[in-house]
């Protein structure tokens, strides 16, 4: 029987599968359409669906560059295994590339971008999905776009466990990247002191004036020595007053860029299943579950 291609835009529009995958499931079935539909299921749309609920708080993050944009990445996997093979591989670097190129405005709007003739993003990770046995999702990305005498910086630590985007006003793509590595080995917080929240500025203060150490002071020595504390505390958390890694300690982020003709005014850092609670696993008691 001879497959249309309405039958196939039907089946595709039912299940999210891809144009091929449609059109083998109703070759398969003679152009029965809830046939084609169980078959797909039993193929992969069922083991897809089956992952829903699961947890997946492994993957890599990443970043493309194109023209004046940049976009960082987290796709993530259950497993650091499958996070490391080549289909995962090849589904980071083709999400990170349309969503660089197209600049989508969130998660949502990224998974309907077409990235070929007959797939959408959306199909392509429910494909990798299907091939991988493990849920796999766009957790979250976010484009930078540089102006004119502005340079990105872009790096990625162990093995795509971290990674970060930098922009700097002036200065070079060889400092930018060095700005870009200390961001992801000291995982600012802000840029500068002035972005830091009243309240978490706040919170901070209440604790340190509850200190155990500054118990009995008087309230003048307590606020001084607090004053002191907070300094520590906002160099601590800010980019540009925390001593550049790839320096001797003395100094600070800001004085390195300065030096060499720029100022930062941006970065991103991304660290994969930073903020997601993972599931505790009894790895003995699953093996027994499964040979009792």
């Amino acid at each position: 029987m001879a497959i249309t291609a309405s039958q196939v835009k039907e089946l595709r529009e039912k299940t999210g599968v891809g144009m091929m995958d449609a059109k083998k499931a109703l070759v398969e079935t003679d152009g029965d359409m809830d046939k084609a539909i169980d078959v797909l299921r039993e193929k992969g749309m069922a083991k897809a669906a089956k992952k829903a609920d699961a947890v997946a708080a492994e993957g890599m993050t990443y970043v493309a560059v194109k023209d004046n944009a940049a976009a960082i990445i987290e796709l993530n996997s259950q497993t650091d295994f499958v996070a490391g093979n080549a289909e995962f591989n090849d589904l980071l670097h083709a999400v990170a590339n349309a969503i660089v190129e197209f600049k989508p405005a969130d998660v949502e709007a990224a998974l309907e971008l077409k990235v070929s003739e007959d797939q959408t993003l959306n199909e392509m990770i429910i494909h990798t999905t299907q091939i991988t046995g493990e849920k796999i999702t766009l957790r979250r990305f976010q484009v930078v776009e540089k102006a004119e005498g502005q340079e990105f910086g872009a790096y990625s630590h162990m093995g795509g466990r971290i990674s970060s985007v930098v922009l700097l006003d002036g200065a070079d793509a060889e400092v930018a990247k060095d700005v870009a590595m200390h961001v992801a080995a000291i995982a600012p917080h802000y840029v500068s002191r002035e972005e830091v929240p009243a309240d978490v500025l706040a919170h901070e203060k209440e604790v340190q004036m509850n200190s155990e150490d500054l118990a009995g002071k008087p309230d003048n020595i307590k606020e001084k020595m607090v004053e002191g504390r907070l300094n520590k505390f906002l160099a601590d958390i800010s980019l540009v007053d925390q001593p550049f890694v790839k320096g001797d300690g003395k100094e600070t982020v800001a004085k390195f860029v300065e030096s060499k003709g720029g100022k930062v005014v941006s970065f991103v850092r991304y660290e994969v299943g930073d903020g997601i609670e993972k599931a505790e696993t009894d790895f003995a008691a699953e093996v027994a579950a499964q040979i009792g």
